[in-house]
């Protein structure tokens, strides 16, 4: 099979994320996870309660980061973590727990603040919701990116409005896209989240999305295939209604990215495929497979099947 290179300059067979990233910053960067204290809009009773059905945030948080500690504290610790790897390393500060940017904006410039004040962070990446970004919290953060990096990251997770509804999302499928829009008008990248594998939704959504993506000003993307994690009402109601959960098969599930990726426009970086999470908090499926191994199989997948990112657009 020929050698080819693709729009987005390499023989990858899809937009990467790790080349782009190498590609922006010189030198070794890494992202710090930090949990600021945060809460979200449909937790603390402003738009509901009892947050998302299938989010328990230990799921994905660091052991580093502990809300016990300052920002400061974190930063630290964080930077202790990594610096053994690599003599010299840089720092993007990832307010990650919750909705960073559910707050009074003194407060949101405070703690920004705070993480740039280390002189190795040099940018933030900061995740939230499209219901939490006015026009005055997009100010401030048009502000931060004059004078260093900053990335949006926003929870979309699905394209359906009945399935936002079902999974206690809180906000409209409307308001993802209108932050969208309004995030690449600042200038500033974003990167959206999906679940791939919510109840209700078949393959057939997924390759919805895929396009609907592609229609819209998004700058990279981060696909999680649906677990069940411990402590979450996700987790009650597959225990009561297994039979309404169809959870991925690896295999089933590397086919899904391949076709999801021939649908998904050749601009948009694709920043990984799956979540992970501790083994202890997974209560399924469990694929007892690491992050590399996963796209070690979506690679050979595109290489048999001589396909690639945005192939039938």
């Amino acid at each position: 099979m020929e050698i080819r290179e693709f729009p987005w300059g390499s023989d990858k067979r899809y937009n990467d994320y790790s080349a782009w990233f190498r590609s922006k910053f010189e030198g070794k960067v890494q992202k710090i996870s930090i949990d600021a204290g945060f809460s979200c809009p449909n937790r603390d009773g402003s738009k509901g309660v009892g947050g998302c059905t299938y989010c328990n945030n230990r799921s994905f948080n660091p052991d580093y980061c502990r809300i016990e500690e300052n920002i400061t504290g974190q930063i630290l610790t964080g930077i202790r973590f990594f610096s053994s790897k690599y003599a010299t390393m840089r720092y993007l500060a990832y307010f990650q727990a919750f909705s960073n940017t559910f707050a009074p904006v003194e407060i949101l410039r405070q703690s920004y603040e705070e993480a740039l004040r280390h002189p190795e962070v040099i940018g933030l990446v900061i995740a939230t919701r499209p219901d939490c970004l006015s026009d005055e919290i997009l100010e401030l953060l048009e502000e931060f990116s004059e004078r260093c990096y900053v990335a949006i990251e926003l929870g979309i997770e699905s394209f359906r409005d009945e399935t936002l509804q079902k999974i206690n999302r809180g906000h409209s499928v409307a308001e993802s896209m209108a932050a969208i829009r309004k995030i690449a008008e600042r200038k500033i990248d974003n990167c959206t989240h999906l679940i791939l594998g919510l109840p209700g939704e078949s393959d057939a959504d997924f390759i919805s999305f895929a396009e609907t993506l592609s229609g819209l000003p998004v700058h990279s993307v981060k696909l999680h295939q649906l677990q069940i994690h411990k402590g979450t009402r996700m987790a009650l109601e597959y225990r009561d209604h297994p039979e309404n959960f169809n959870l991925f098969e690896v295999d089933q599930y590397a086919s899904l990215v391949v076709r999801f990726l021939e649908h998904l426009s050749p601009d948009i970086i694709v920043q990984r495929f799956v979540s992970s999470a501790p083994a202890s908090m997974v209560i399924a499926p469990n694929w007892g497979m690491k992050n590399y191994e996963f796209v070690a199989k979506v690679d050979k997948l595109l290489k048999e099947e001589d396909s690639w990112q945005g192939r039938l657009m």
